[in-house]
């Protein structure tokens, strides 16, 4: 056990779709110590919700550790986003990660952003931006846009206007370039409510004095600019070096890929971020654990796992979808499920859609190898699939490499790690 009272913390913060958890690590990444509450549900998310979550989290934070406390990093949701005055309070509505109304706006950036921006489709915070600047007008100037992670960094420091390349790529930004495009002006996007992009990991400033004397904190502690979500949780693995990827296999199956060229494909639904020298590759299709669910309860599925025979394949050759359409590793809004014929035994229906699984795995770590991603050498798997080993034996027969469960995937270590390698 390290000697807390001597040692230095870091702290990582994870806002999640329905809860914010608090890591702290030391200097060897040990984690001593997690908590996590869950938000109110009965109320839409809001900057409230939010910093009432940290707080309780902060407030139950033992004295010992809060002491030793260097910096903090945050992570949220990908392209939540809201306004905000020069105060940093509020001045729109909060537009969630998931919300889509917001359509309009996004036909108009695909008539003049290029096809590999990430402020093309339906999850564009660029179309929320938008969105807001359209339909909710205010009686003072609005300051400036800011994502959920955003606005938690400048309430911690009270220097509001800075983000990171990772939440940022919604929002439009050109990774390659390291600048906000020239297409903005096309759509009349106000440069001046943009945030000034720094990498993940990079120091902005200490806590204000009023959050760290609300909550116990020393006054050095610096306030980091974090990450996405999926992101802090892909770093929380380990997987640090080129070619090395994480599948993660929750309601869908979502892949990222470590690069050391970006990779952006519309017709693929591939797209990059930076991440420190390299690029982290990937994508996500519409198949995943939903469709085991569609067809079996989580007890079914529990008492079927032990009979899973990995080493004798079905034969049957499925694309396990819950409805029609596709994404990665191909665009196919029309694509079909194909999940016949139908044995009489469900064990082996379970483990033919399993093998169906890990085959779309395979042919999108193929097509991100095509497209010039460098051969893939380990995958770390996180997610609820990832604990049923018959699977995952499955997979490693297809990807023909070693797939490794990691300790940490939780997006808070992830963070944690970022505020421990600040810039």
């Amino acid at each position: 056990m390290t000697n807390i009272e001597n040692t230095a913390l870091y702290a990582g913060v994870d806002f999640g779709t329905s809860g914010c958890r608090l890591s702290l690590i030391d200097h060897q990444a040990n984690q001593v110590y997690s908590q996590k509450t869950a938000y109110d549900m009965s109320v839409p998310q809001s900057p409230r919700i939010w910093w009432h979550a940290l707080s309780v989290l902060l407030l139950a934070c033992p004295r010992v550790f809060k002491q030793r406390l260097e910096a903090i990093a945050i992570d949220g949701t990908s392209g939540t986003l809201l306004l905000i005055d020069h105060q940093g309070e509020p001045s729109s509505p909060t537009l969630m990660y998931n919300d889509t109304r917001a359509t309009a706006e996004a036909h108009q950036i695909a008539q003049v952003a290029p096809l590999d921006s990430g402020a093309q489709g339906g999850s564009s915070g660029l179309a929320r931006l938008m969105w807001l600047l359209k339909n909710t007008p205010s009686p003072q100037p609005h300051h400036s846009v800011v994502h959920q992670a955003d606005w938690v960094m400048g309430k911690l420091s009270g220097h509001f206007g800075h983000s990171d390349e990772n939440n940022c790529l919604k929002l439009g930004y050109d990774l390659i370039k390291q600048q906000w495009p020239d297409w903005f002006h096309e759509l009349a996007i106000p440069m001046h409510l943009l945030p000034k992009v720094h990498p993940p990991s990079t120091a902005i400033a200490t806590l204000d004095h009023r959050v760290a004397q609300c909550f116990g904190l020393p006054l050095n502690v610096k306030v980091v600019t974090g990450t996405t979500d999926s992101i802090a949780a892909f770093i929380a693995t380990g997987a640090n070096k080129i070619g090395e990827a994480v599948t993660s296999l929750g309601s869908t199956l979502a892949i990222k890929f470590i690069s050391d060229v970006p990779i952006f494909s519309a017709t693929y639904g591939i797209y990059s971020h930076r991440l420190g020298k390299h690029w982290l590759v990937g994508g996500a299709s519409n198949s995943g654990g939903a469709v085991l669910l569609k067809y079996f309860n989580t007890q079914q599925l529990n008492a079927m796992t032990p009979q899973l025979q990995a080493d004798q394949p079905t034969g049957l050759s499925y694309y396990p979808l819950t409805c029609t359409g596709e994404r990665f590793p191909f665009a196919d809004p029309h694509k079909k499920a194909i999940l016949t014929p139908r044995p009489v035994d469900d064990v082996t229906y379970f483990q033919a859609m399993l093998e169906g699984i890990a085959d779309i795995e395979y042919q999108a770590y193929q097509r991100l190898i095509a497209l010039g991603a460098a051969p893939l050498t380990k995958v770390y798997t996180m997610g609820g699939g990832s604990q049923n080993s018959a699977w995952t034996q499955i997979r490693q027969q297809k990807l023909q490499v070693n797939i490794i469960t990691p300790p940490h995937s939780e997006a808070a270590y992830g963070s944690a790690l970022l505020a421990q390698s600040l810039k």
